[in-house]
């Protein structure tokens, strides 16, 4: 997943930002923010548009958002300076400093003008310079070889790349021949292009990445200048084509790069294109950094929950840990008088070479040499020179023998490790108990306090319903008499309706309300009509249905023939969806309203929490209902709230006719 933005993306921003509709130039500045550390956000007034705010984070990223992180209580000392120097101030041009990672926005405050750089390579820095390119602030002061980021140094830009843009062969030729690396390596590294563009230009080029740089020719260094003119034509031509490519990542589809324009690498993956760059920026940086403080916010909140689960498992180890070290040190006790005569040998060994005068170090180069043809010194694998002890291999069992101590003396060491041990363990267990007590303690007051149930009357509860995930209402007959009301009563024109190609499906509308219908609704609909008709309920997993519009849908018979209660005359051509996987699952939607809820998986996903999901199988409605009933006051430990919005009854009026059974 891309971590940073590229010079490409540099390129294409500042493009957007100095000029055309997206243009930030002249707008006023108002306060800024450091909601993180190297993260800074600078309100905005932009002109004919309205209020805005400009991120930069350092060393990643820079754009306009949506998506803002909390102001910090105690604002940071950073922004309270810049804004000495910049409020009410305005933007005069947006630059980027020759195509490398650097954004330069001049500004002018009383006639006083300032640059702030904001650099996206790592480390990363965001620095004030005066009118003559002094440092007035830099975020972080820091010192590099040849470059001081301090106040009143004059900034100094890192060593220049070179231009993917205005590079020809022989620039080529010359970065190829000094490189020790491969090709694709050479071109995102010498180039600023990170490694996702010089694959590109790889492909584009018909070069195998792979291939050493050193060993290059002219012709392949020919065709690599061809496919870089080709694929930045679109940012030097200004005709940017913005999207974020998604792909199956631990078998869920999440966002994996940006780029501002067509990438012939990304052909056959799922693609949302934006309006902007500034917005597929902002969608793919802006929206994850704003997850990403959720998920923190949740993880503090998990771990106040999860204190106990936490020491009890750490006790539950500490065990284990206790109970092995004890038996290793029984069993070196063990080891040691196995080999009572051996070890008795060595000590005598060496007893006899100090008494002789010899030191440690001329004793060791002695056993060296003598590991082949001295039974006793094979087995010694090191001394310790400083203590006198030796460590011997009995067997595949290192023991620690102290040669001052008699070999009984020796083992006993061992066994008193083991009782020590053995004592740790004992207490670890008493501690285990007093945390489960603890636990009980605390899961007795969790389920003390009771949690607000939130529930309306809506018209749609009485028929088969969810909400899509993009919010569109579907709702299909229960029944004949519900079939019936529903198309007579509640059908729209701007609708679309459901049905399956065999009978014994719901009659399904999708409210679309005046809006045009997505084809992600379209889908889970499809899916709904399908897994709520005779297909589930004879066991099968798949089934084809068709959408139409009110218009189509008619009571009206031919001559001479009859429509029974709940049935309906289809009249005109019929869009097919084929062989439609069955699926439903259900859910507790857990805020303005607190209800079980049911449907395609994608929609219940998107709307409820605790989601169980469902296949056919062999348990009946009210089975399959009190199973689900169960592991959620399991889940939740409330019994009286559980029953009260999800007792199996109401868990039972979400689920497909016939047989059912939880999907593992």
């Amino acid at each position: 997943m891309k971590q940073e933005m590229t010079s490409a993306d540099v390129a294409a921003l500042v493009f957007e930002l100095s000029s055309g509709e997206n243009s930030i130039i002249d707008s006023k500045i108002g306060k800024i923010y450091q909601p993180v550390a190297g993260e800074l956000r600078i309100n905005l007034f932009v002109y004919n548009k309205g209020k805005d705010n400009l991120v930069i984070e350092a060393g990643k990223r820079a754009h306009l958002s949506e998506h803002i992180r909390q102001s910090p209580k105690i604002p940071h000392s950073f922004p309270m300076l810049l804004r000495k120097h910049i409020f009410a101030g305005r933007i005069t041009y947006v630059r980027q400093y020759d195509f490398d990672r650097i954004m330069e926005f001049g500004m002018v405050r009383g006639g006083v003008e300032t640059v702030l750089v904001a650099e996206l390579f790592s480390p990363g820095n965001i620095v004030l310079l005066d009118s003559e390119r002094k440092i007035i602030l830099p975020m972080k002061p820091v010192t590099f070889k040849g470059r001081k980021i301090r106040s009143g140094e004059v900034y100094q830009y890192p060593e220049a790349q070179l231009s993917p843009v205005e590079a020809g062969e022989k620039d080529l030729a010359d970065v190829f021949s000094s490189s020790d690396a491969d090709v694709v390596r050479t071109i995102a590294n010498r180039f600023n292009l990170g490694g996702v563009l010089a694959e590109e230009v790889c492909f584009r080029a018909g070069i195998d990445k792979k291939t050493v740089a050193k060993d290059m020719n002219s012709e392949g260094i020919a065709s690599i200048v061809r496919a870089l003119r080709e694929l930045f034509s679109p940012l030097i031509k200004g005709e940017l084509s913005p999207y974020i490519v998604k792909k199956e990542i631990k078998g869920e589809v999440q966002p994996f790069d940006v780029a501002p324009f067509e990438l012939k690498t990304h052909a056959g993956l799922e693609k949302e294109v934006f309006p902007s760059f500034n917005k597929a920026l902002d969608g793919f940086f802006g929206k994850r950094a704003a997850e990403e403080v959720t998920e923190v916010v949740e993880a503090v909140k998990k771990e106040k929950v999860d204190v106990f689960e936490r020491r009890l498992r750490k006790q539950e180890e500490a065990i284990g840990n206790f109970g092995r070290e004890a038996e290793r040190h029984v069993d070196v006790a063990e080891k040691i008088y196995a080999h009572y005569q051996v070890i008795e040998e060595v000590i005598g060994v060496l007893e006899k070479a100090r008494q002789n005068g010899y030191s440690w170090d001329e004793i060791k180069s002695i056993l060296k040499g003598a590991k082949e043809t001295v039974p006793a010194a094979k087995s010694i694998s090191s001394i310790d020179s400083a203590t006198g002890r030796i460590v011997l291999d009995l067997d595949g069992t290192k023991a620690t023998v102290d040669i001052k101590l008699t070999i009984p003396q020796n083992a006993q060491s061992y066994y008193e490790k083991a009782k020590k041990l053995t004592r740790k363990k004992e207490g670890a267990i008493r501690a285990i108990e007093d945390t489960k007590v603890a636990m009980q303690k605390k899961e007795r007051k969790v389920s003390g306090n009771k949690r607000k149930v939130h529930m309306k009357k809506h018209w749609y509860d009485r028929f088969r319903w969810f909400y899509s995930s993009e919010g569109f209402l579907v709702v299909g007959g229960r029944d004949a008499e519900t079939n019936e009301e529903l198309v007579k009563k509640y059908m729209d024109k701007s609708d679309v309706v459901f049905h399956t190609q065999d009978p014994g499906a719901p009659m399904t509308i999708v409210k679309a309300q005046g809006k045009p219908v997505t084809e992600q609704t379209l889908m889970e609909a499809a899916q709904f009509v399908v897994s709520y008709s005779s297909v589930w309920k004879s066991g099968q997993f798949s089934g084809d249905c068709y959408w139409v519009l009110p218009e189509q849908v008619s009571k009206t018979p031919e001559s001479g023939e009859y429509v029974k209660k709940g049935a309906f005359i289809i009249r005109g051509e019929r869009n097919y969806f084929r062989d439609v996987q069955v699926g439903m699952a259900v859910a507790l939607e857990l805020g303005a309203e607190t209800r079980v809820i049911g449907g395609p998986v994608s929609a219940v996903r998107q709307h409820g929490q605790h989601v169980i999901e469902l296949i056919p199988g062999k348990f009946n409605q009210n089975d399959i209902a009190k199973k689900v009933y169960k592991m959620y006051v399991d889940t939740l430990k409330e019994v009286n709230f559980v029953k009260q919005i999800a007792s199996p009854d109401r868990i039972a009026m979400m689920l497909p006719p016939g047989e059912s059974d939880i999907k593992v």
